[in-house]
């Protein structure tokens, strides 16, 4: 009787144990994605490639860094930073990635910090919708559904600070 109530025991409390332990939110678990878009290329310069904006949240008592991204509708897909050279901005993909501060948050905006699709697969018009999966410096991936969105072409193309993109 006792060998029986002790498996008892054991099966009711193993799945109460597994919980407890998978309830414990990693760094994958807290990070957040927020405002994602994505913009148009309808009547861009260059509607072979485009960039992805959105804002990353960690919650998490860990620093990570988002260094890569997939995207299907693109051959090629790149982290890129904003850098001054000479009197010049210019675009630069950003090597090591960028930072996601531990209780902080990553912007991704124009002007700054972005994610880069290139060699596009198809256009992307307005009210679209683009699957990308961010990766994290901690191994953890992150996927996102980014709407597309219109964004009016700056003289040096869509890389200048400019107000918040139309819904």
């Amino acid at each position: 009787m006792r060998r029986v109530l002790m498996m008892l025991v054991a099966v009711l409390v193993a799945p109460l144990v597994a919980c407890a332990s998978s309830a414990t939110p990693s760094a994958a678990a807290a990070l957040m994605v927020e405002s994602p878009w994505v913009r148009t290329t309808t009547g861009a310069k260059d509607p072979s490639m485009t960039a992805a904006f959105l804002t990353v949240v960690n919650p998490g008592a860990a620093d990570v860094r988002l260094v890569s991204a997939d995207c299907a509708d693109a051959g090629m897909v790149q982290i890129h930073e904003m850098v001054k050279s000479g009197d010049k901005m210019m675009m630069q993909e950003a090597k090591d990635g960028a930072l996601v501060p531990a209780g902080g948050h990553l912007h991704l905006t124009p002007g700054g910090y972005h994610v880069m699709l290139m060699r596009l697969s198809r256009e992307f018009a307005v009210g679209d919708s683009v699957n990308l999966t961010l990766h994290f410096s901690d191994g953890s991936s992150l996927p996102v559904t980014a709407p597309v969105k219109d964004f009016v072409e700056e003289e040096d193309h869509y890389h200048s600070p400019s107000p918040t993109p139309s819904s």
